[in-house]
C-alpha cells in the first residue's frame, strides 16, 4: 500500500496494515477514531521523530497545544497551522513516501 486512497480505505479493517511502521499506525488508529490507541503507539516509540510528529498532530488535535508543540520540537517539525485534517494528510503523504 503506497497511496494515501489506500491507505485511508484500510482503515475498514479491523488493525493496521502489517507493512507500516508505527508512526503510520497510530495515524491508521486515528483515523479510525482511536485517538487512545495512537497515542499508546507513539508513546511506545518516543525519540522517533516520525512518531513524534505524530505525537505532536495526536496532542494538537486534543487542543492541548502546548504538549503538542513540545513535540513538534522533538520532531524537528514546524507547529502545524493548517487544519487537523490537512495536516493528517501530509503527515500520512510525507511518510508514506
Amino acid at each position: 500500500m503506497t497511496t494515501i486512497d489506500g491507505f485511508r480505505s484500510s482503515v475498514s479493517e479491523s488493525a493496521p496494515p502489517g507493512d507500516v511502521g508505527p508512526a503510520l499506525q497510530a495515524l491508521w488508529w486515528l483515523r479510525k477514531g482511536e485517538w487512545s490507541k495512537a497515542h499508546e503507539v507513539c508513546q511506545g516509540h518516543e525519540g522517533d521523530k516520525d512518531c513524534d510528529w505524530v505525537h505532536a498532530h495526536l496532542h494538537r488535535e486534543e487542543g492541548d497545544l502546548s504538549n503538542a508543540g513540545y513535540w513538534y520540537r522533538h520532531a524537528g517539525k514546524p507547529v502545524a497551522t493548517c487544519s487537523l485534517q490537512e495536516e493528517w494528510e501530509q503527515v500520512t503523504k510525507a511518510l508514506l513516501g
